[in-house]
């Protein structure tokens, strides 16, 4: 058995023509629709990155107990269970550029061997002491803009100069290591590649030619970049920034059909899984918003798409499922291709019952981001959970590794750390308690005190799948409240979860 994993970072389900979009060409995703099982109701779990992936690793929802931060020692990352299960050999291929920084550094490390191709996004790569500030305030707009070189955004900027033809694009290079890896190993078996690339999250910086089809009558400078949060740019620059995010679609289309083109050659398809999939959607104006994590999780945000092949069921091709599924499926259902035991802390469900019939595996599924709303589906409405103070407190983050994105946990919040009792899923190891007040940068940047319209409610999605009208339905509610409850308790919530969202008459005894 071999498997290769294609997970992509914010890519938006509804722009993908096999799901019903009609403003980018996706040819390539219409193929792997035709070649793969189509998931209907696949949802994301934590935001954003790192949460998501640790939830891809170890087949656990992450934002109940903690925001962005690492594999802890006592997580079942999905590599070495594969390795000390059945020997299979895996390897990392990414430029996703958080891996390289304090909150991410345990995720390639667990695999076999890993590629790291550098230059994305805000990758600390090329190292320029003083460069021109003239030049860059010309040639990029000022709303992504910046003057110290330790900004995220100059840090892009020097990046895309040393990018001057496609070639030199980061998911171009992924791709070309993909290729050299099925070329150098394509007899071989027992292997498991995860080809992981940060396109189409912004910068929206597609090579020349890709902005070909999808003209706008911009001509001012670079913008690429949207901000997280409202909409309040001009109908010229709306239309830029989504002008430019269908091309950096084309481009990762593109790039999958590269992959697509080698396993019709070799015929990969008698014995290598394919599955591809995205961390979580990101917001294109939708209810007048830009990207995700600030406001609530919304479809277009929450509600993903996936694919998946396994030879055994080739037969399948084609087809469609509708079964409620979550980003900690993948991680069983990687097990379950190689026949390994999946963990006993392991939460999601394999997806390959799935793929043999189209049956419920899941009765809620939940999601969110730490300090935010909970939210919960089960498939057909959504349901937002907010605290009535989001500014309340009553909210830690449990962890042996404190790291933030980019840092490590001050000292004047660990100061206020405790040592809390182990969590059912932790192999008796006790965690330090840490509160997340606005002490924390975390607070400011994605949690509690970066959050807006946090307002509880309802959408019925198969009705009102834009989420216009939020719906006051009681017995709905009660039902979606004892479907979160469930899963709370199965997720070993902490017991201050209950108080902070008004669940005190449902915590455990």
């Amino acid at each position: 058995m071999r498997a290769v994993f294609v997970l992509m970072d914010s890519l938006n389900r509804l722009s993908l023509e096999c799901y019903g979009g009609d403003t980018v060409k996706t040819p390539n995703f219409k193929r792997l629709a035709d070649r793969t099982i189509t998931f209907d109701t696949h949802y994301c779990g934590s935001l954003p990155c790192m949460p998501a992936r640790r939830e891809i690793m170890t087949g656990r929802v992450n934002f109940i107990h903690r925001s962005w931060g690492p594999v802890e020692p006592f997580d079942n990352a999905y590599p070495e269970q594969l390795a000390s299960g059945a020997g299979v050999y895996s390897h990392m291929i990414t430029d996703h550029q958080h891996y390289w920084e304090d909150g991410g550094a345990t995720y390639h490390t667990r695999f076999d061997s890993c590629e790291l191709v550098r230059g994305q996004e805000s990758d600390p790569w090329k190292g320029v002491v003083e460069p021109d500030w003239d030049e860059i305030a010309g040639k990029y707009h000022k709303s992504q803009n910046g003057t110290k070189p330790r900004t995220k955004f100059v840090r892009s900027m020097l990046s895309r100069e040393a990018q001057k033809s496609e070639a030199d694009y980061p998911t171009v290079k992924c791709f070309d290591e993909a290729l050299d890896f099925l070329e150098v190993n394509h007899d071989a078996d027992n292997w498991f590649l995860h080809l992981e690339v940060f396109d189409p999250h912004e910068p929206f910086d597609a090579p020349p030619g890709f902005r070909d089809d999808y003209p706008t009558g911009w001509t001012g400078p670079i913008l690429d970049w949207p901000p997280n949060g409202p909409v309040n740019e001009s109908p010229e620059m709306i239309e830029e920034l989504k002008a430019n995010y269908a091309a950096i679609l084309a481009h990762c289309d593109k790039q999958l059909g590269r992959l697509l083109d080698y396993f019709d050659e070799h015929d990969l398809w008698k014995d290598t899984a394919l599955v591809v999939s995205t961390d979580h959607g990101f917001l294109l104006g939708e209810h007048d918003q830009w990207a995700k994590l600030v406001m609530p999780c919304y479809e277009e945000v929450a509600h993903l798409p996936l694919f998946v092949y396994h030879p055994e069921y080739r037969s399948c091709a084609g087809e469609r499922r509708k079964a409620l599924t979550q980003t900690i499926d993948l991680m069983p259902t990687f097990l379950d291709m190689f026949n390994v035991d999946i963990p006993k802390e392991v939460e999601g469900t394999s997806l390959l019952q799935v793929l043999e019939k189209d049956e419920k595996i899941h009765e809620g599924a939940l999601y969110g981001v730490f300090g935010a709303a909970i939210n919960v589906t089960d498939g057909r409405y959504t349901y937002f959970l907010y605290p009535d103070d989001i500014h309340c407190g009553d909210l830690y983050q449990y962890t042996l590794m404190p790291t933030h994105m980019v840092t490590r946990f001050s000292v004047e919040e660990l100061q206020e750390s405790s040592l809390a009792a182990p969590f059912d899923w932790t192999k008796g190891v006790p965690l330090l308690k840490v509160p997340s007040t606005p002490k924390s940068p975390q607070y400011s940047r994605h949690g509690s005190g970066a959050q807006f319209d946090c307002n509880t409610k309802l959408y019925d999605v198969q009705a009102d799948p834009l989420q216009q009208n939020p719906l006051d339905d009681k017995a709905v509610v009660e039902r979606l409240r004892g479907t979160m409850v469930d899963l709370l308790i199965r997720n070993d919530a902490p017991p201050e979860t209950y108080r902070r969202f008004g669940l005190e008459e449902y915590l455990p005894r």
